[in-house]
């Protein structure tokens, strides 16, 4: 058993980069990145359920960190995969990278992917800190984070789903999605992430030392506004439909408020 949250990152860490290696010889091979994001989703999920089985903390705070990260992961991994990879050309950011790099567009992805497994271990450390409390019971602070979770997963799946059937009608090809929620924010789901990792945080917090989890929340928010987040789906965005900058002009960038008039 492990004792340390450094000895439970250092598991991720092995496990991430290994992957991240196997996956990139994969890109190599068929000449698309996409599938990282996938890996990216369901690796923090398999990190996460194997600190839950080597932490030395106590079984229900093992198991509540285990479900937290496979519930959100195996979920957006499995939505990322059937509506972003398969049968899909690669995604527009890949493809834009693999221009500007042209003949080390390899070498680059190398040290992308391997980026990404850093990321792994990064989103990973608020489970290490619940997989390893060792009081038992779930006290006031534990639910509430459990229940801004779900509010953010729920949001999350909501805009998934609205966004799909927008994209389902042929009538709106090349237009921007304008329903639902998506009314109301240019990226809600973004938001609702952010949301559920803020819960995510919240149920760390319970766990001594956990308050350091909050810097997944904050480091999320400054790589949706200044990454490779919401800079580069808009300028995507932005390139590839006409009616995207009025959008932009009316529509909150993250937060859901009413859309602004005139």
């Amino acid at each position: 058993m492990i004792g340390t949250v450094w000895g439970l990152l250092l598991v991720g860490l092995i496990l991430a980069s290994s992957a991240m290696a196997l996956l990139w010889v994969v890109q190599v091979r068929i000449g698309d990145a996409s599938h990282v994001d996938v890996a990216w989703a369901v690796l923090i999920a398999c990190a996460a359920i194997l600190y839950a089985l080597l932490a030395d903390g106590d079984p229900g705070y093992r198991v509540l960190a285990a479900v937290l990260a496979a519930v959100w992961g195996f979920r957006l991994g499995a939505y990322l995969l059937f509506n972003r990879v398969l049968g899909k050309e690669e995604e527009g950011r890949y493809q834009a990278l693999r221009a500007k790099w042209g003949e080390h567009a390899n070498r680059n992805f190398f040290w992308f992917f391997q980026f990404q497994a850093f990321f792994v271990v990064f989103f990973s450390i608020p489970f290490a800190f619940i997989a390893l409390k060792s009081e038992s019971g779930f006290g006031a602070l534990v639910w509430i984070g459990i229940g801004v979770w779900a509010i953010g997963n729920l949001g999350t799946i909501v805009s998934d789903r609205q966004l799909a059937a927008w994209r389902s009608n042929p009538a709106n090809n090349g237009k921007t999605a304008r329903g639902g929620l998506w009314s109301w924010s240019r990226h809600p789901n973004y938001f609702f992430e952010w949301v559920n990792w803020c819960g995510i945080a919240l149920v760390a917090t319970a766990t001594p030392s956990g308050w350091i989890a909050w810097i997944v929340p904050a480091g999320l928010l400054f790589l949706l506004f200044r990454v490779t987040g919401i800079p580069a789906t808009e300028a995507q965005a932005l390139r590839s439909r006409a009616d995207y900058a009025e959008y932009q002009r009316t529509t909150s960038v993250f937060v859901p408020l009413p859309p602004r008039r005139g």
